[in-house]
C-alpha cells in the first residue's frame, strides 16, 4: 500500500475531493479516484468522505494506492507497431479503432491484451487498476504514440514528467474550414458538458487547457492539416478545442455536430511525436509514429489522404 498526505491549500478550497484530486494527481483519472474514495482508501483528516465533499482549508488529505491486484486479463496475439522497445518501457504505434484499456462493453481486443502477449509478465501495475503498464491515453479513434511502463519504478518516474508538463506531445489533425492563422494557442477551461455527459465543454469553471497549433497547410478552401502540441491533457482537449472556435476534426461524430464528409469512421487526429526523458536513464527521447506523417506530407497529394491511416 503507497500512502501520500496532502494539505488543502487555498487552490483546493471549495471543490469537490473527486474533482480535485484528478488535478494533483493526473495518473489517477476520476473514475479511479471515485472508486478509491468509495473503497475507503481516500480519507480527509481520517474520515472517510464522499466524492462530492467540498473540500476546506488545511483539510489533510490522506491516498492510499492499494497494491496491484491479480488481474484476470488474457493476452491476446493482435499485431501491433512497436516504436521502441527496452526492458522498462515499450512505446506502440497505437492504429485508429483500438481502445487502450479493458472496461464495460471492451473487455478485451484492447492495446492492454495486445501488449501483454509482447511482454508477458513484465508491466507495472500502478494503484491497482486493471490498466496494466499505461501511463497516458488516447481516445479509441486518435492513432500513434502512446508509452507501456513495463516496471512500477518507469510508471512512476513517467507520470511524474507527464504531472510537470515535462512530456511533450504532438499531434497532427485535418480540420473542417481554413484557418487564416499561421499558428496561435487556444486558452479555455474544458469541462464535463451540462447538457450530454458523454462530452466535455469549454467552461469558465472547468479545467485549464491550453492548445497550441501550427497550419501545415491549407486545401482546396475546404480543410487545413494542423500540428498541435497541448500543455494540458484534459480528455477530449484537441477536439473540443478545435470545435469550439469553428475547425472541428473531420471524422469526429461527436464533436463535429455529425458532419462527416469523407465518411470515415473515427477523428482524422494521430499523435504524431512525443518527448520525455527515460525513466531510468534519463536519457532525453524523441520517438515518432513516422509512417502516418510521410503519408500526408506528400506535396501535392494531400487532398487524396486516406483518413483511414491517420
Amino acid at each position: 500500500m503507497n500512502s501520500e498526505e496532502i494539505i488543502a491549500k487555498n487552490e483546493a478550497v471549495g471543490k469537490r475531493l473527486d474533482i480535485y484530486i484528478p488535478t494533483i494527481k493526473e495518473e489517477l483519472s476520476r473514475n479511479t479516484v471515485q472508486r478509491l474514495i468509495e473503497e475507503g482508501n481516500i480519507t480527509v483528516n481520517n474520515q472517510e468522505k464522499k466524492g462530492s465533499y467540498k473540500i476546506k482549508i488545511n483539510d489533510k488529505i490522506k491516498i492510499n494506492i492499494p497494491e496491484a491486484k491479480e488481474i484476470n486479463l488474457k493476452a491476446q496475439n493482435i499485431p501491433l507497431e512497436v516504436i521502441y522497445e527496452d526492458d522498462d518501457i515499450i512505446v506502440i504505434n497505437k492504429p485508429k479503432g483500438m481502445v487502450v484499456h479493458p472496461a464495460n462493453g471492451n473487455p478485451d481486443g484492447t492495446l492492454v491484451n495486445a501488449v501483454m502477449a509482447i511482454c508477458k509478465n513484465s508491466l507495472s501495475g500502478i494503484g491497482g487498476q486493471i490498466r496494466p503498464g499505461i501511463v497516458h491515453r488516447l481516445d479509441k479513434d486518435t492513432s500513434g504514440v502512446i508509452i507501456v511502463a513495463k516496471n512500477d519504478k518507469a510508471h512512476i518516474n513517467l507520470s511524474e514528467q507527464l504531472k510537470n508538463h515535462e512530456m511533450k506531445k504532438t499531434y497532427l489533425a485535418l480540420v473542417r474550414g481554413v484557418i487564416k492563422e499561421n499558428e496561435a494557442t487556444i486558452n479555455m477551461p474544458i469541462a464535463r458538458s451540462k447538457t450530454d455527459r458523454k462530452k466535455m465543454a469549454v467552461d469558465k469553471n472547468g479545467k485549464n487547457a491550453i492548445t497550441h497549433f501550427k497550419v501545415l497547410g491549407r486545401f482546396k478552401e475546404k480543410y487545413t492539416l494542423l500540428q498541435i502540441n497541448i500543455e494540458t491533457g484534459r480528455t477530449h482537449q484537441i477536439r473540443v478545442h478545435l470545435s469550439y472556435i469553428g475547425f472541428p476534426i473531420i471524422g469526429d461524430n461527436v464533436y463535429s455536430n455529425g458532419k462527416n464528409e469523407w465518411n470515415v469512421e473515427g477523428q482524422c487526429l494521430h499523435a504524431w511525436k512525443i518527448e520525455f526523458k527515460h525513466p531510468i536513464t534519463n536519457e532525453k527521447m524523441e520517438l515518432e509514429a513516422e509512417k502516418y506523417y510521410k503519408r500526408i506530407r506528400r506535396g501535392s497529394k494531400w487532398m487524396k489522404l486516406d483518413c483511414k491511416n491517420f
